[in-house]
């Protein structure tokens, strides 16, 4: 089992950047595929970005495409979600998670443990 904790969320103009880290616990983290996923207020939990256990295989949400990054630090038991030229419709909580199949999965029922989520805003 893995325990998930959120950070970096913040306020920021449309246009501006923000860049989100996940801190796992244990010594397994390399083992899990680590998305990061994102719940407007009134909408469904959607993808956002999931990269593989060792980092070479990435996969992204076309909303996010080409603005947002997803990378990880198995050193580190990090996955982070850097957020470029943001825009009103990212205004969401956050949460990263992570599988314990191999998959690079993109819909919610494919991750096993979730973080607490943490709120990013932006402004237009």
């Amino acid at each position: 089992q893995v325990q998930l904790v959120e950070s970096g969320g913040g306020l920021v103009q449309a246009g501006g950047s923000l860049r989100l880290s996940c801190a796992a616990s244990g010594r397994t983290f390399s083992s899990y595929v680590m998305g990061w996923f994102r719940r407007a207020p009134g909408k469904e939990r959607e993808f956002v970005a999931a990269i593989s256990r060792r980092g070479s295989n990435t996969k992204y949400a076309d909303s996010v495409k080409g603005r947002f990054t997803i990378s990880r630090d198995n050193a580190k038991n990090t996955v982070y979600l850097q957020m470029d030229n943001l825009k009103p419709e990212d205004t969401a909580v956050y949460y990263c998670a992570a599988s314990n199949t191999i998959v690079v999965g993109t819909t919610t029922p494919q991750y096993d443990y979730w973080g607490q989520g943490t709120q990013v805003t932006v402004s237009s």
